[in-house]
């Protein structure tokens, strides 16, 4: 079998053909060159050098540099080649971690939509009718589809946190200057900051571990329980259906966990997030791509030049204004915030699907930024985080803090996450050889069910016996299933190790719900037997069979 990292590398290229997504890459490194790499990671690691994030795979939004590929900040035109890898990247490279590409993003990270780029709008992991949220889409959804492990993108308005939301992962988006972001094209460079993804928490704060300048700094607070502010939902203004329950849904898990929590005037922080884009700030933008812009060439984003452009003749005692607005809205959003040590907010409004951004794409934008726009403006760190689902979508919420609460914010979002559930037919049944796995992990079986008749179970010629689960388009039938629940980092350790041919992916249950669960490649059905009458492992097992 080939070594952990080479093994990786294949079956995500493979996990690639099969999800099929190409817009969420713009550039994908060509197989053979990451298998070499992931060869040479292998031999390091089995000659005892230590490489934390050795075989773990990296995507990175296209406006960051990666040597050997071009950066394009989604505008071929634009492209250039970087002779050196950005900080940011050179550090998670120097841990062991593989780049497979650059991805795809609102252009000139303008957007918080995920559509504004010529090669293409990237659809959402879970919904393609709905938006993937932007700038940093493509990451956010690699990650989503478990085509890598971790990847980059950067926020100034919350584009490293709404399509986190938009996709069920986590986005974590630090203080600024915590994470170098030279090597990036820059949107607002006073305010860009340079965020990780990931499936799960520890994930995702092992690679800002290696992504930071230097450790964050968490102030000195007087003992107690963590203090969350909490405005009510009549202060968020219009929401989706659902979001309300949801939101509160995430509080009242919060206070269980042993937060305490408080009240909180929203109106300071809404009404700086308006000014990132009605007000002067905006110019920032022209600053950085504006010439460019000016040469009108055919692959510019209309919405994402029209926005630019229109910075261009704002005048300079303008911006001195809206400093000083945004200073006094400042000192009364950290009064507000008194000595809570975070806000709980949702990340965005609602989510809109493709067609509805498409008939305004202003508009739509505006409203996704309600209460993620304030957040750089008032210097301040923010980790957005699942939160469990809204009409079959996922839902997510973002803890915001003071900056350096890096680490705090982290710890808070972790009594937040909810268990995951995962679907098991067969070894991890109770009472069977790797049942102890799940228990291992802090899993806790939920209830035995079926899935929807959708599906093949084959006996896998295997050590221990285990057997494969196939969904196919036509002869299906209902396969017994146990539901568990687990911590969500869990999950990920549980994905990290699991051998080919199994794999995890979504399983339909009898009720229609849509769970992780364990699956077989196709690769994996060479000499199985179909065992699919018998309705399940166990009753596989019982008739007598090996």
């Amino acid at each position: 079998m080939p070594p952990s990292a080479l093994r990786r590398v294949r079956a995500a290229y493979a996990r690639i053909a099969q999800v099929d997504r190409p817009e969420i890459w713009i550039d994908l490194r060509p197989r053979a060159e990451v298998e070499a790499e992931a060869g040479a990671i292998d031999a390091r690691v089995a000659a005892g050098e230590r490489l934390p994030l050795a075989g773990r795979l990296l995507a990175v939004k296209g406006n960051i540099d990666v040597a050997g590929l071009p950066t394009t900040a989604g505008c071929p035109s634009y492209a250039y080649e970087p002779t050196a890898d950005a900080p940011v990247v050179a550090r998670l490279r120097a841990a062991g971690a593989l780049v497979l590409g650059t991805t795809n993003l609102d252009q000139f990270a303008t957007g918080l939509v995920g559509t504004r780029s010529p090669f293409g709008a990237v659809r959402n992991a879970v919904d393609p009718a709905r938006i993937s949220g932007g700038s940093s889409s493509g990451s956010a959804v690699a990650v989503s589809l478990g085509l890598v492990d971790l990847a980059l993108g950067t926020d100034t308005a919350g584009s490293g946190r709404v399509p986190a939301a938009f996709n069920g992962v986590y986005g974590l988006k630090p203080t600024y200057g915590l994470v170098p972001a030279e090597g990036t094209v820059p949107a607002c460079a006073s305010l860009d900051c340079v965020t990780v993804f990931a499936r799960t928490l520890p994930e995702a704060e092992q690679a800002l571990s290696y992504m930071s300048t230097a450790p964050s700094r968490l102030p000195e607070r007087a003992p107690g329980p963590w203090r969350v502010a909490v405005p009510s939902t009549g202060r968020l203004g219009e929401l989706d259906p659902g979001w309300a329950e949801a939101y509160e849904a995430a509080a009242a898990r919060l206070e269980a966990a042993g937060a305490r929590l408080q009240p909180l005037d929203l109106a300071p922080f809404t009404e700086a997030a308006a000014m990132l884009y009605e007000g002067a700030f905006v110019a920032e933008r022209y600053t950085a791509v504006g010439e460019f812009i000016e040469k009108d060439t055919p692959d510019l984003d209309p919405t994402v030049a029209s926005i630019i452009r229109g910075a261009r003749a704002i005048p300079a005692h303008r911006l001195f204004a809206d400093q000083e607005k945004l200073a006094a809205l400042r000192a009364q959003a950290l009064a507000a915030l008194g000595d809570a040590d975070a806000v709980l907010l949702p990340t965005t409004p609602g989510h809109p699907t493709l067609s509805e951004v498409a008939a305004d794409p202003l508009g739509s934008n505006a409203r996704l930024g309600r209460f993620t726009n304030s957040t750089n403006l008032f210097g301040l760190a923010a980790v957005a985080v699942p939160a469990g689902t809204v009409g079959g979508l996922p839902f997510g919420v973002m803890l915001i803090g003071p900056a350096h609460t890096d680490e705090r914010l982290a710890r808070i979002a972790a009594r937040l996450t909810p268990p995951t559930r995962v679907a098991v037919i067969g070894a991890h049944l109770t009472g069977q050889p790797l049942n102890p796995q799940l228990l291992a992990l802090g899993a806790r079986h939920d209830h035995t069910t079926v899935t929807a008749p959708h599906y093949r179970l084959y006996a896998l010629t295997t050590e221990p016996a285990k057997p494969g689960l196939v969904r196919v388009a036509d002869g299906g039938a209902a396969i017994e299933a146990e539901v568990w629940e687990l911590p969500p980092e869990g999950l990920g350790t549980l994905v990290a190790t699991l051998p080919r041919p199994m794999a995890i992916g979504s399983v339909e249950l009898a009720d229609g719900t849509q769970v992780p669960g364990f699956l077989c490649e196709p690769s994996g059905l060479e000499n199985a037997k179909d065992i699919t009458p018998y309705g399940g492992w166990r009753s596989y097992l019982a008739a007598g069979r090996p």
